[in-house]
This record gives structure tokens, C-alpha cells and sequence, in this order.
């Protein structure tokens, strides 16, 4: 029901209107290219609607301004890292105390011990430790689980995102097979030997990815989000939990995104009773953070292979983890920002604009869906939203993806790139929200058959 004719020609106009909308955005991508690999930061920066990325002058609440002084509300928000919006009040008046005492020492803070405790009563594992992202929490307690249970396997869900943990880059072949994802930048090694893929929501395929007992550690988001929203199956999370304790294996939940759920994430929202929790990115207001935490049983037995390891260098931990700084931000969030009312302001701001998507949708006639999780919506171009990781990935359209996007950003809005994803702050308003859908329903129109 989209005109691919139309497609293409509105798409071609959108690219040349944000050619002539940015121009010193564009002139930093081209002087940035003699010192910076593809001329940005982070290469996958490149991949944003456009072909390059803005250059960001200020951020404040949703609002971002770029090199050209045009004013974007964002509903990115550093995809979670800015969940919170950027620079609230309470973490930019506790930034600028803190440094004035001194940012990284090696030695711990009050801070450290009150963000312990809250992390306790939000998520429920007892013990905690710091690192400076979700990626490392996760390798660190990879790195535990193995030592504990002499182990040397991970059961991870095909397209699941836990960062750039090696084990965790890895897909499946239609024909079942264990190969490293495309794109993979030099794999440690063949992801096969630590790694088992399975689907998400396959019951069947998780008790026979465990009942040879070489699964240190099942890694887990408890709603996908990265391959898009692909919610759990009804019970789906009850066997997750029974076929891990079946096997002795542990059972690791990354709320790193699903923190949008609530104060306690998904966790805490459903109940669930994982042997170790990670989390990051939002929880010290875009300051690099990630945490880990376990259960009491576990952290026993990690205590005890860590006093039998000799020396300094054990695979876990690092200088900066724990830093004044980050912990001073993760207290004054926790405490300030990421509170009950946070959230009580931001998740029906989701449903309003998934609202919005809805009617654009139906006007139109479009064969596409909506889905919600806590404070982030999200639509698809497929009827129903994906079952699993392989269902997600066999129905993007790239074409879409870019015009969406493009015409979006080219109107003042500012959408997740890779996938049309948007979170709510708050920050957000009522008024944020429909320009959204007034910007929604016009790239639609442009397109409809």
C-alpha cells in the first residue's frame, strides 16, 4: 500500500533538503575526515538518515540545537543514555559540586554504597558492583558466572543486543548453525565454540540449548528492543527461569533499555527472580556508567573464587568503575529524577504518541503495527509486531527506515536511528508528542498509493 514510486522521489527530495538545511553540520563531517575514521566518533555514526551525522551545538530537557541552529525535539535521547532528558537541574547542580572535590581516586565514595542500596530495593539482587558501561557489566559477569560454575558456554537470543560483548555477537544460519554476525569487526574467535543461538519465545530450543549442561550463563533483555520491540510470549519468562534452575545454569537479565518499564525495570514490573541483574547508560544521566548485581547465593561463590585468585588482574573491573563523579550522578538520579513520578508523567506520553502513529496508520490504509514498552514506542512495517529476533530482521525495509527518518528530522523531530523508536522524558510535552504526529501523518501521505 506505499507507491515505491513515490518513495523514491519524496526520499530523494528529503535528502536534498537536508543537504541545504546543514550546511556546517556537513562541513564538520568533511573536516572531521582527516582525523576521525569516517570523519565521526563512533563509525556507526555514519549510518544516520542523511548520510551524516548533526553536529550538536547544546542539549537541554528534549530539545537538541545543531551546528546550524536548527532545534530538534528529540525522542532518541542517546537511545536511553539521555532517557532522563539532557542536563536535568538536580544532576547539573551535583556536577558542578562534585568536581570541585576531586573526579577519580581509586577509592570509594558514600555514594557508591547508597546507589548499592538502591539498586537493592529497586531490582531485588542483594550484592552490587560498578563498571563504566552496560557492555563491560555484562562481560564482567560473563567472566563470573564462568568461574563459578567452570562452565564455558552462553545462551544468547538471535539479533539480541548486550553492546560489544564478543559472545554475544553471533547469529544463526536458516539451517541452525552458529556463525559470528555481519559486520562483526575481528571476532576473537569462532562465536560457536562459547556461544549457543537460539530464537526468542522458543521454549523448546532453550531446553536444548541447556540440558547438556555447558551453559555458564543465559544472557537476556527481558523484552528485546534492539531488533525493534519483540515482547516475551505469555509464560515465556516462567520456563526462562525453571529450565535455568533445571540445568544449573545462571540466568542474567540486562535492563540496560527495559529500565523504560519502571523504576526497577522489567524485573520489577513482572516479578521476575534473575540471579543477576545489569543495567546502565540512563542510570548516571548519559555519564558512562553500568552495573552489576547478584543474588546473595552468587555472590558467595563469586566471593570465594575471587579470594582464591591471586593478584591484581582477574578480567573484571577497571581504573575508572566507581568513579567520584559517576557516582555522584547515579545518587542524584536515582534520588532526583528517575523516580515514580518520572515515569508516571512519561508512560502515558508513549501510549499518546503510539496513538498518534496508530491513526496515521489507519487513515492510510498502511499494513504496518505499534508496540509499547514503558516510556518507548515503537511501529513496524509488518502487520504484526515480530515474534523473535529473525521475524524482526526479515521484515525491515530500509527504504522506509531512511525516508521516515529523513522526513522527520528535516521537520524538527529527531527519531532512534536503525529502527522508529522513540522514548519519552520528562522532559516531553503533550505538545512534543503531536507535532509528531502531525509530522507522521504527512511522510505518510507523501507515500500512500
Amino acid at each position: 500500500m506505499v507507491n515505491r514510486d513515490k518513495l523514491k522521489k519524496a526520499y530523494a527530495e528529503e535528502l536534498e533538503l537536508f543537504h541545504k538545511l546543514h550546511p556546517t553540520s556537513i562541513k564538520n563531517f568533511e573536516n572531521a575526515k582527516d582525523c576521525l575514521l569516517q570523519g565521526v566518533p563512533l563509525n556507526w555514526m555514519v549510518r544516520y538518515a542523511g548520510g551524516i551525522p548533526l553536529t550538536v551545538k547544546d542539549a537541554r530537557g528534549v530539545h537538541l540545537t545543531d551546528a546550524d541552529g536548527i532545534d530538534y525535539i528529540d525522542f532518541c535521547l542517546g537511545d536511553t543514555g539521555s532517557m532522563v532528558g539532557h542536563s536535568p537541574e538536580p544532576f547539573v547542580e551535583a556536577m558542578a559540586d562534585i568536581v570541585k572535590h576531586g573526579t577519580s581516586h581509586m577509592l570509594p565514595t558514600e555514594d557508591a554504597t547508597w546507589n548499592a542500596r538502591e539498586l537493592t530495593r529497586r531490582f531485588g539482587v542483594k550484592y552490587w558492583q560498578f563498571s563504566t558501561s552496560a557492555t563491560d557489566a555484562n562481560r564482567f559477569a560473563i567472566r563470573l558466572a564462568r568461574q563459578i560454575t567452570k562452565r564455558p558456554k552462553v545462551v544468547v537470543f538471535n539479533w539480541c543486543y548486550h553492546g560489544t560483548v564478543d559472545e554475544t555477537i553471533a547469529t544463526l544460519t536458516p539451517e541452525g548453525d552458529i556463525i559470528s554476525r555481519l559486520g562483526n569487526i575481528g571476532p576473537q574467535i569462532d562465536p560457536s565454540y562459547t556461544t549457543k543461538v537460539i530464537e526468542w519465545n522458543d521454549v523448546e530450543a532453550l531446553e536444548n540449548a541447556l540440558k547438556d549442561e555447558d551453559v555458564a550463563v543465559v544472557m537476556a533483555e527481558p523484552v528485546m528492543t534492539n531488533i525493534g520491540i519483540v515482547h516475551p510470549a505469555p509464560g515465556y519468562h516462567e520456563k526462562l527461569r525453571e529450565l535455568t534452575r533445571k540445568y544449573g545454569t545462571y540466568l542474567l537479565i540486562d535492563e540496560t533499555h527495559t529500565i523504560c518499564c519502571g523504576i526497577g525495570g522489567y524485573t520489577r514490573e513482572k516479578g521476575l527472580d534473575p540471579d543477576i541483574v545489569v543495567c546502565g547508560k540512563t542510570l548516571a544521566g548519559g555519564i558512562p556508567v553500568g552495573v552489576y548485581g547478584f543474588t546473595e547465593e552468587f555472590a558467595q561463590k563469586a566471593e570465594a573464587e575471587l579470594v582464591a585468585l591471586y593478584g591484581l588482574v582477574k578480567g573484571i573491573g577497571g581504573t575508572l568503575a566507581a568513579n567520584a563523579i559517576t557516582m555522584a550522578a547515579m545518587h542524584v538520579i536515582l534520588d532526583k529524577v528517575l523516580t515514580e513520578d518520572f515515569y508516571k508523567h512519561a508512560i502515558p506520553l508513549a501510549e499518546r504518541f503510539n496513538a498518534g502513529v496508530e491513526a496515521g496508520i489507519k487513515e492510510f490504509g498502511f499494513d504496518w503495527s505499534t508496540t509499547q514498552l514503558g516510556t518507548r514506542t515503537e511501529y513496524w512495517f509488518l502487520p504484526e509486531v515480530a515474534k523473535d529476533g529473525t521475524d524482526a530482521v526479515n521484515h525491515r525495509d530500509f527504504d522506509l527506515d531512511w525516508y521516515m527518518h529523513l522526513y522527520a528530522l528535516n521537520r524538527g523531530i529527531f527519531m532512534t536511528p536503525f529502527h522508529n523508536m522513540a522514548i519519552m522524558s520528562a522532559a516531553t510535552s503533550e505538545a512534543d508528542v503531536d507535532r509528531h504526529t502531525e509530522v507522521f501523518r504527512e511522510a505518510c501521505e507523501k507515500i500512500a498509493d
